[in-house]
């Protein structure tokens, strides 16, 4: 099956992909897939899909062939706009909008790892967003933690590296600083909100060290690429590499992992102190990160090896 990437390509220069995703780009091209780039800025700020994909070729034949996209964060409306213009190239991507919708919101795949994961809650919100009244809610709703701490995030994101101001809240019982804090997290996050805020208990996690500029603690954490239910690329998340510890048990998760309704995700895990491992989040493999000072190419071979055999 043949399989091609899409990447982001750069504002500055549309013939180059996006300087963040160049090793990619490239390492995706040394693995043997064929590449294509999108002109993001046409397709979110002018949302024209087709302009978008001026320099995606037509794909001859009489089905579609299947395709990737590899780059910045789409909302589900967007995605929906690239998979249906990407159709009209003859190509379609490895996961429809639905699916897609499933991994990239977490109150979407919450049921899945609830057992395995830290207790949340959730709320949409409407547009244009009033911060007032997204307090009120937000005082009541945190009501069901009594005096834990928690975080905020919204459907997708949180402001991890804005750790004391806009995402951590020590006691949910004390409402002036889940105001304070919703409040900042509302403004950090201004038009890039996504859909609505989402609460979690907050787990103590097995610590590393703190980020230095943040001061967000750094976890013991795991960042695994799924394919069609099978593991295909493992990682220790805040560098390359892999946990002999954490491999030992990975197989525990294949339920839960096979219960997913996605072909390419990401299942982020992190070891809680002294206790088990977790389950932090999912993610679309279309746009989740590779972890810091990952090997690209490695990535990339092991991806169209496990498409090749028939995985995907």
């Amino acid at each position: 099956m043949t399989f091609t990437v899409l990447f982001a390509s750069s504002p500055m220069n549309l013939r180059e992909a996006d300087e963040s995703y160049m090793e990619e780009y490239r390492s995706a091209e040394k693995a043997g897939f064929a590449v294509g780039l999108i002109d993001l800025e046409e397709l979110l700020m002018n949302n024209d899909p087709q302009k978008a994909l001026k320099r995606v070729a037509l794909h001859p034949g009489p089905e579609p062939q299947s395709a990737l996209y590899r780059g910045w964060m789409l909302r589900p409306d967007e995605y929906e706009n690239l998979y249906a213009a990407l159709l009209t190239r003859n190509l379609r991507l490895i996961h429809t909008p639905g699916q897609y919708r499933h991994v990239h919101y977490l109150p979407e795949s919450y049921p899945k790892i609830e057992d395995v994961t830290p207790k949340s809650m959730w709320f949409p919100l409407p547009t244009p967003v009033s911060i007032d009244a997204a307090e009120n809610l937000a005082a009541e709703a945190v009501r069901v933690f009594d005096n834990h701490p928690i975080i905020v995030k919204d459907y997708v994101k949180s402001r991890k590296h804005e750790w004391d101001e806009a995402c951590y809240i020590p006691d949910a019982s004390d409402e002036s600083k889940v105001r304070q804090t919703v409040r900042r997290f509302l403004e950090l996050q201004g038009s890039q909100l996504n859909e609505g805020l989402v609460f979690r208990a907050f787990t103590e996690l097995e610590a590393l060290s703190r980020h230095p500029l943040s001061g967000m603690p750094l976890s013991r954490e795991i960042r695994v690429f799924v394919l069609d239910g099978n593991p295909i690329f493992v990682s220790t998340y805040w560098e390359a590499g892999e946990d002999a510890a954490f491999n030992a048990v990975l197989g525990e998760f294949q339920e839960i992992i096979r219960s997913i309704e996605s072909r390419f995700f990401t299942i982020d895990f992190a070891k809680t102190n002294k206790g088990p491992w977790i389950v932090l989040e999912l993610g679309d493999g279309q746009v989740a990160g590779l972890p810091d000072d990952t090997n690209a190419e490695r990535f990339y071979t092991e991806l169209k090896k496990s498409l090749e055999k028939g995985v995907g």
